[in-house]
């Protein structure tokens, strides 16, 4: 009788190519709710304020499906080793009331794990994602976003959780941007940028130095304080070709290797404590999930980033 994978039914088992979504769930049914953890899942659902119609509510889900695709082993590593749990989505994001939930919740997964990796949800969770996961640090953190777009609107929606971070106590000179794209922002958003003492690595630069340097000069000045740094992965940073799932991504962002690069070169400096992955659109996708699919090698960089630290 051949075996079934209680965790993947439907697709092929092969019990020497063990599924990272299969490894998860299993992790997550087995863990002790005290027991420290390596890495831990979040989803938050966030999609009421977003400034163009969204279906990013079904993200998580749907990311924590494609994971179902892909294996546990890359850059010479076994995901296997690491201790994970998936600790479900916090439940009605959207406002107020709901981003206390989300600080809360990503404080508690903070206490625990040396890495939590939220899931989008639109860009709004990045504010109360940032502040659950720094808590009293705040003064001393760092921000990391590679996005196409500054996210420095007024009022509280997918277009302001870097301006409300701001507001909150954030020092604008700890702030990075990568792949902030032209004819994606408007003049007074980047003087606000500017003003703010953010630090902008825009589409070209990225092109011109590579992403390696990028992420390392955005980390040296994001860690500048020796606080704990917050990634916010954008997606829509991406080429649309590659996200098209990302209601506004636009041609010549960066690529999909890019990103994924990113996000485990991020991942492997031991002061990230936090990344969200936010802006996918599942119900917006291609036909074969490209976009989601990607958002989910993110959350396998990044494992795979924090299992390679010293």
């Amino acid at each position: 009788m051949t075996a079934v994978d209680p965790f993947a039914p439907g697709l092929p088992y092969d019990p020497s190519w063990p599924r990272a979504g299969s490894w998860l769930r299993r992790e997550s049914a087995d863990h002790d709710s005290d027991a420290s953890l390596d890495l831990a899942l979040l989803g938050i659902p966030a999609f009421r304020t977003s400034l163009s119609p969204t279906g990013a509510g079904a993200t998580p889900a749907a990311v924590r499906d494609a994971l179902l695709r892909y294996s546990t082993h890359a850059h010479g590593l076994d995901l296997d080793a690491l201790v994970v749990a998936d600790l479900g989505d916090v439940e009605e994001p959207d406002g107020r009331e709901g981003e206390e939930r989300v600080r809360a919740a990503m404080a508690d997964a903070a206490s625990r794990a040396r890495l939590v990796v939220a899931l989008g949800g639109d860009n709004s969770v990045t504010y109360a994602a940032a502040l659950g996961a720094w808590g009293t640090a705040l003064p001393t953190a760092g921000l990391v976003t590679l996005d196409a777009h500054h996210d420095l609107r007024d009022g509280e929606s997918n277009g302001s959780p870097v301006r409300r971070l701001l507001d909150a106590g954030l020092d604008g000179s700890r702030v990075v941007q990568i792949g902030i794209s032209d004819f994606a922002n408007s003049r007074t958003y980047s003087e606000r940028a500017r003003d703010a003492g953010i630090t902008v690595i825009g589409r070209d630069d990225v092109a011109d130095r590579g992403i390696g340097a990028a992420v390392a000069g955005a980390l040296a000045i994001a860690g500048a304080a020796g606080g704990p740094i917050h990634v916010d992965l954008d997606v829509d940073v991406c080429d649309r070709s590659v996200a098209p799932g990302c209601p506004a991504s636009v041609p010549g962002g960066i690529s999909a290797h890019e990103l994924r690069r990113a996000a485990f070169l991020l991942a492997l400096d031991p002061r990230v404590s936090s990344l969200d992955i936010t802006e996918v659109d599942a119900t917006a996708d291609a036909p074969d999930g490209r976009t989601v699919r990607l958002a989910a090698l993110c959350v396998l960089e990044a494992a795979a980033g924090l299992a390679a630290r010293a």
